[in-house]
């Protein structure tokens, strides 16, 4: 099997990657659908393996966040399930490959390995879109007051024209 095989969409895999507690996260049932595994054996290998996956890399899910995630989807497709889910940094996904040896496992590491590389770029490229948006929007700020200033000058001196009596002239008279 080659490295470059993408087992499945990009972003397919991409919405499954979600943002909890302040990191991304993919949950153990996708990250076992992924590998082709159910995902009770996923959590097998992992608990066989817990020194592994410290908090940093594992953690469950509370019931709120459950809820919250539950949520966010239209129509449930989650089942009886009895435990809370496991979610999986991306040094936990990481940690997966070590512990699940199928050549679809590896594979599909890999790909999930790249994915979460291009969202860490596209994260920064919009970091920096925003720095540009920000230096731009301040050009702007500035040249709205100097042009304010040039039209305070300008009433200055038609003022001064229009309150400036006429002179009489000096020189020579015809």
């Amino acid at each position: 099997m080659s490295n470059e095989i993408s087992l499945v969409p990009d972003d397919v895999v991409m919405n499954k990657i979600y943002f909890i507690r302040n990191q991304k996260v993919m949950l153990d049932r996708d990250l076992a659908t992924l590998y082709g595994v159910e995902t009770k054996r996923l959590n097998e290998q992992v608990k066989r393996n817990l020194t592994r996956f410290p908090e940093d890399f594992m953690f469950q899910l509370n019931e709120i966040e459950f809820q919250n995630l539950k949520s966010q989807f239209a129509t449930s497709s989650w089942g009886g399930i009895r435990k809370l889910p496991y979610v999986f940094t991306e040094h936990g996904v990481l940690m997966l490959s070590s512990v699940l040896n199928s050549e679809k496992a590896i594979q599909t590491n890999i790909q999930i390995m790249r994915i979460f590389t291009k969202i860490r770029q596209m994260l920064l490229d919009t970091t920096e879109i925003r720095l540009d948006v920000e230096t731009i929007k301040k050009k702007i700020e500035n040249q709205g007051k100097n042009i304010e200033l040039v039209f305070q000058y300008l009433d200055e001196l038609i003022e001064k024209k229009e309150t400036n009596p006429t002179r009489e002239k000096i020189g020579y008279k015809k």
